[in-house]
């Protein structure tokens, strides 16, 4: 029997792929746009590419999990995922470098939108939410790891960053096969009908709780993401960093991650899951109130600027397994494609940012933490109407 820490780990390295293909190559901007005869924002704009299919893939990586197992759908993701990488590192130009990000964002997503479903299909409830907190808390590492890797690899030459995402894709996949086990078995797969996968979306969408959770989910996640998708003009122009100090801002606000989700592992169970969610919230607003403070009344500087966001991170990986696991629950013989709506909506939130919202506010710092802000009430809109929010302790 494979250790519930063995599944995680695993799991965790397959969903950890995507914030790899984003923030491994972000200290290689400058590089990228000199060799590739681009500008800052047209490398920036590779990340709009790659989000947007990755979006828009993740509607159906839980479907095709469904319909021909959870481990096919991982292998056919990673080997497409490791092949555009390859093209990634060969392209002499500009659109090649966005024709193969496409592709990695088409393939991408399976590794983190199965790993999901698998979590609720080996565990239920309590140990269910426990199991995504200890997920969440590895794979939280990976914003942290990956640019100090990628300013590693960028001392080699920029080509090496995507032979590393080769590399990883295949080590991920051996891992997945080595390890993890089939949780979709022949007899509860269901056809890969368009049609149908159209209807289920329609009734998943179409449950208000659901809908209400997913954006909470992802708006929280937003909240975030500005920085990550802004961080070469934020640490570089903004906060006199270099290409080799994105560790500057990834490891503080990957430890708060990590610490939000061992608060989440440590208190499953134990305080009613509304309590958690007030106090999750209430965190997030003292975090966004202190960010906007400090860009208004303190000098720029790493501490000053980025503590205020690992603080708002405790707060969202705190919150963060009660809204995924409650997601899920809501339609548990379509699991898979649960999951795939979850991160369609958490990626789409993702994708309207890198593509028209971080351009606009990556001018001052100030107008990042205003974004942050934003999507903060943008999810306290939602999760206020969640019957979550709405149940009183015992």
């Amino acid at each position: 029997m494979r250790s519930q820490t063995t599944i995680a780990l695993v799991l965790a390295a397959l969903a950890a792929l995507a914030p790899f293909a984003i923030d491994t190559y972000l200290p290689a901007f400058p590089a990228l746009a000199r060799d590739l005869g681009g500008t800052t924002l047209d490398i920036q704009q590779s990340l709009t590419v790659y989000l947007l299919p990755y979006a828009l893939m993740t509607l159906w990586h839980g479907a095709i999990s469904d319909a021909i197992g959870r481990l096919a759908a991982i292998r056919w993701g990673l080997i497409v995922f490791a092949l555009a990488s390859v093209g990634c590192a060969l392209a002499p130009n500009v659109e090649t470098l966005w024709f193969f990000r496409v592709l990695q964002g088409l393939s991408g997503g399976a590794g983190n939108v199965v790993s999901r479903a698998m979590v609720r299909d080996l565990f239920e409830g309590v140990a269910a939410q426990r199991v995504m907190a200890q997920v969440q808390m590895i794979f939280g590492l990976a914003p942290a790891v990956a640019p100090i890797v990628g300013g590693m690899l960028l001392g080699i030459h920029w080509q090496a960053i995507f032979i590393f995402l080769f590399l990883y894709a295949l080590l991920a996949l051996f891992a997945a096969y080595r390890y993890l086990p089939e949780t979709m078995p022949a007899d509860r797969r269901v056809p890969l009908a368009p049609r149908q996968i159209l209807w289920d979306y329609q009734r998943i969408f179409g449950d208000s709780q659901f809908r209400f959770l997913v954006v909470a989910f992802g708006a929280n996640f937003s909240g975030f993401f500005v920085y990550v998708l802004a961080a070469p003009v934020f640490l570089i122009q903004h906060l006199g960093l270099n290409a080799h100090q994105f560790g500057y801002m990834f490891v503080p606000t990957v430890l708060g991650m990590v610490g939000g989700s061992w608060l989440a592992r440590r208190f499953a169970g134990k305080i009613p899951e509304a309590t958690v969610l007030r106090l999750a919230y209430g965190w997030m607003a003292g975090a966004v109130l202190l960010n906007v403070a400090v860009c208004l009344w303190m000098p720029r500087g790493p501490l000053y600027n980025i503590l205020p966001i690992a603080l708002y991170n405790i707060g969202m990986a705190f919150a963060m397994p009660i809204l995924s696991v409650a997601a899920l629950d809501r339609h548990p013989r379509l699991r898979g494609t649960a999951a795939s709506g979850q991160a369609f909506m958490q990626m789409l939130l993702s994708t309207v940012s890198a593509g028209l919202l971080v351009p606009l506010l990556w001018r001052q710092p100030l107008g990042l933490a205003l974004g942050m802000g934003a999507y903060l009430l943008l999810s306290f809109a939602f999760i206020r109407h969640a019957d979550l929010w709405q149940k009183k302790p015992a």
